[in-house]
């Protein structure tokens, strides 16, 4: 009862702050739903309809906290191909078959929600996504920035809308239409207010936000002209918003007829398909961004996004998806659970019920200048810089994919790039078996390692955009303030994609308190110098000539660190003299072919490197990296090897090794394996100050070749977390040892023979 009366207590005490923020983000959400449903040739009220129904539906059945749904500028370039093609020309007739598309593509949604398909998100290459983004840029701005220059007439596709725009610029320059002048001039100041309003850093100019100031400055124009001026207001009816009286009443029919033509259903599934893509990438977004840091039900969400746009389609409104934007803008005004999203959708009533005067004093090209800049973002040039750093091969994705989307359609343009990436991989790793003969092999193998707790993650073959989805469920089903480790050792390919993806695991689990570590990596080539970049064992990478620190992993990034937190040296490179390393048991049978990540101290007393060796000839040969470190020590002491009590000691029984005893400490000789060619001499090394040190810390495998320590904990790659913590052993250690005068103790045990 208690817990129930503290979550209403503070479900009240977040209301206001809930209530503010939705009023702000009905500041952007009114512009934006005008603008986009007229950049989709629908009545400008659809929009808003959209943006009122998904407010209300998703906040009560929806399963994220923080995001806002509304009309999507991705399915601009979707729903303006549906109007104006599936009736052959006739606008409204287009309009009432297209909202019918987008019932048939509601009811879809809440069939991939229920079926719990929003896993299908993680088969889209991350490239071909950016490209099919920026394709969807560039359409809407090549339309609608002939309507900010007030030139609504002009009709083409994509390309030939763009190569006009100088035409529409030459028009504002003849003196026959000088009438649509005052018209483009409001759409270029209302562009040029979208791009600098972000440098003008007064906060009480920043509460309102750009869209909004852009509405307010444009009816203030008109009022200027209606009661100041004795000039007719210089906008014509044609390019002001047309809102009609009877707002919640009318509603126009959805057209059926046409549900079972091919064109019909190709809308169908296009509209589906960019709302999932869509909706998902921006609750993925939006999750990073919420402060309690809580994790949304995809599946929930799709299917409460799949009933919004069956009831907005019903009473004319276009399809309903999740926005990143709006959902930003709620974010950062405080916005804390799904209410925001409700009251953003009341107020949007309110402004339409109270200010429909107001809306239709809008021109036509102040809302198409908000459109212009949306479609900059999507498609600006610092985008594809992005993508060219990451690699030449992700630069050919995201350009096929644009070409693709532009010529052809949104469907086939992401399928155009998920086929390229494809063929990318297969010329890459010069082999379209390997990815053939592994593809539905599983790949990945989960498991929790008992001594402290650490969930271990092996990927093995290849780990791409085609498989992500086997290592994305064992990953999820990991408590995010656990330890786990990604190892990689073992994996020929890993693609840009996988990699993108789990960098938003490691942010999830450093703030939830666990850590999320990536290893294996460094041996890999990659196909840039990005950190992201493709990185694979097959020969394509023996071509690539980059600098020996110039693409470090996260990990040798981390590796460095510490390496300059203890003003040691760092080397990533590969090292081929392991001589020292065969004097030690562990590796009497073993063949080590490298050490690399080396840290090591300016005397070279402490070296913790990565090694790779193999056991076993042929078919039984097995190769392992693991994580070791020795230490020089000052002195000549016993040969010892020390482990935990167990497997290790019932093998040694049988191949003639007797466990050392330590007088006095019956709990360390439980605990502990000790063996050694000579057991009086290591009896005596074993003083109370060591046995003590050893009973009182972590358990490590510790062996010794007279001068020399290794000191190791598993056979696998140690995460950074692990690399601290033996870091921290292996120096209080070799204080232990070097204070135990061990040859003093020897001159005064004559019995033992030297």
């Amino acid at each position: 009862m208690k817990k129930t009366n503290n979550a209403t207590s503070g479900f009240l005490s977040q209301l206001p702050k809930n209530i503010f923020s939705g009023f702000v983000v009905s500041l952007i959400a009114l512009p934006l739903g005008l603008g986009l449903a007229l950049a989709s040739e629908a009545p400008p009220i659809s929009g808003v309809i959209a943006s009122v129904v998904g407010g209300i539906i998703v906040s009560i059945f929806g399963g994220s906290k923080v995001t806002i749904t509304g009309p999507g500028n991705g399915l601009v370039v979707v729903l303006l191909g549906a109007i104006t093609t599936l009736a052959n020309g006739d606008l409204y007739q287009g309009y009432i078959f297209t909202l019918a598309a987008i019932i048939c593509s509601g009811a879809l949604m809440i069939i991939i929600g229920q079926l719990r398909l929003g896993i299908l998100s993680d088969f889209f290459p991350s490239s071909a996504i950016q490209g099919m983004l920026a394709a969807i840029g560039i359409s809407i701005f090549a339309k609608q920035f002939h309507v900010m220059l007030a030139n609504t007439s002009i009709k083409g596709d994509t390309v030939s809308l763009l190569t006009d725009i100088p035409h529409s610029i030459s028009l504002l320059f003849k003196p026959e239409y000088s009438a649509i002048a005052i018209a483009a001039l409001v759409g270029v100041l209302s562009l040029l207010i979208m791009f600098f309003y972000g440098k003008i850093r007064n906060k009480y100019f920043q509460l309102v936000p750009a869209p909004m100031w852009i509405v307010l400055i444009a009816v203030g124009l008109s009022y200027y002209y209606e009661f100041f001026s004795s000039a007719p207001y210089p906008i014509g009816d044609s390019l002001l918003v047309q809102i009609p009286n009877d707002v919640f009443s009318n509603f126009p029919t959805p057209d059926f007829s046409l549900i079972l033509d091919f064109k019909f259903i190709g809308v169908v599934i296009a509209i589906t398909l960019i709302s999932s893509i869509e909706s998902l990438l921006s609750i993925k977004a939006v999750d990073k961004l919420d402060p309690l840091k809580r994790r949304s039900n995809i599946n929930k969400d799709l299917t409460a996004l799949g009933i919004a746009s069956i009831v907005s389609g019903f009473i004319g409104g276009l399809n309903v998806v999740t926005v990143i934007a709006r959902s930003s803008v709620n974010v950062n005004n405080g916005g804390t659970n799904r209410t925001s999203n409700f009251f953003h959708s009341v107020f949007l009533i309110l402004f339409v019920v109270l200010f429909q005067d107001q809306l239709k004093r809008i021109p036509l090209t102040a809302l198409a200048a908000i459109l212009v800049y949306t479609g900059y973002k999507l498609a600006a040039p610092r985008n594809l810089k992005i993508v060219a750093k990451i690699g030449k091969e992700q630069l050919i994705i995201f350009f096929a994919t644009i070409i693709a989307t532009i010529t052809t359609n949104l469907i086939t343009g992401i399928l155009i790039g998920i086929l390229t990436t494809i063929i990318i991989h297969f010329i890459l790793n010069k082999s379209v078996l390997f990815f053939v003969r592994n593809l539905f092999k599983p790949n990945v193998l989960m498991f929790k390692e008992g001594f402290n707790d650490t969930y271990f993650v092996s990927v093995k073959n290849f780990s791409s955009f085609l498989n992500y989805s086997r290592l994305k469920r064992k990953l999820d089903t990991i408590p995010e303030n656990q330890d786990a480790i990604i190892d990689f050792s073992l994996c020929d390919f890993v693609d840009y994609t996988v990699q993108e993806s789990l960098l938003g695991y490691q942010e999830t689990f450093k703030r939830k308190g666990g850590s999320f570590e990536i290893t294996g990596l460094d041996i890999h080539g990659t196909s840039s110098e990005h950190p992201l970049a493709i990185r694979s064992l097959i020969p394509f990478s023996k071509k690539i000539k980059i600098g020996a620190k110039s693409n470090l992993t996260k990990r040798q990034k981390d590796l460095q660190n510490i390496a300059n937190d203890f003003s040691w040296q760092y080397d990533p490179k590969k090292g081929y003299d392991v001589s020292g390393l065969h004097d030690f048991v562990f590796f009497k049978t073993k063949k080590i072919n490298y050490l690399n990540n080396s840290i090591y101290d300016s005397k070279s007393i402490f070296r913790i490197s990565d090694t790779e060796f193999s056991e076993g000839e042929f078919i039984a040969r097995t190769l392992v990296r693991t994580t070791i470190m020795t230490i020089k020590l000052k002195t000549e002491v016993p040969k010892f090897t020390l482990d935990k009590e167990g497997l290790l000691e019932f093998i040694y029984k049988f191949s003639g090794f007797k466990d050392i005893l330590i007088s006095g400490h019956p709990d360390f000789s439980k605990r502990f394996f000790l063996l050694g060619e000579k057991p009086e001499k290591i009896k005596l090394f074993f003083t109370d100050e060591l046995v003590l040190f050893l009973e009182s810390n972590p358990y490590y495998h510790i062996e010794c070749n007279g001068s020399s320590l290794l000191v190791m904990r598993k056979e696998r790659l140690a995460s950074i977390k692990e690399i601290k913590a033996l870091l921290d052993y292996g120096t209080r250690l070799e204080k232990v040892i070097s204070s135990i005068q061990y040859h003093e103790l020897l001159l005064k045990s004559p019995k033992i023979k030297s």
